[in-house]
């Protein structure tokens, strides 16, 4: 099938979050993300999954920003991501619903009435992450 599209899929994903040391522990211990880069001054972090690159950056202020409304806030609604299948689902659930500082928003259920499946949750920091096992 012939792609017009001027681009070619996502490159990274850039997060703000309020705790960068406990982001990255998520990405890195609960998710198995590799450390790939870091600006200290900055203060950033770069981590990938072997497919994509995520890019945390430290918000200035925490106590400050304004939480995340899905509604009412305009921006990143939810970062979805690919899990290998069903059963990766499942196992990645259990682990995540013993992981601290995650939030789980509903456990795997079938998504949209097909044969794939998904979970959300809040990460450390408050975004929200989708994971989706597509049917294979």
């Amino acid at each position: 099938m012939p792609n017009d599209a001027a681009t070619q899929g996502a490159h990274h994903i850039g997060l703000t979050v309020p705790d960068l040391a406990k982001t990255r522990a998520f990405f890195l211990d609960a998710l198995g993300f590799t450390q790939v880069g870091e600006v200290p001054d900055y203060p950033a972090v770069f981590l990938t999954d072997g497919t994509i690159m995520i890019t945390l950056w430290q918000a200035t202020k925490p106590e400050d920003a304004v939480q995340f409304d899905r509604k009412n806030v305009i921006g990143l609604h939810h970062l979805a991501m690919k899990v290998e299948s069903s059963a990766a689902l499942d196992a990645l659930h259990r682990e995540l619903s013993n992981t601290d500082g995650v939030d789980i928003e509903f456990a795997p259920e079938p998504l949209g009435g097909g044969p794939a499946r998904h979970m959300m949750c809040a990460i450390p920091g408050g975004i929200r992450v989708e994971f989706i096992a597509v049917a294979g």
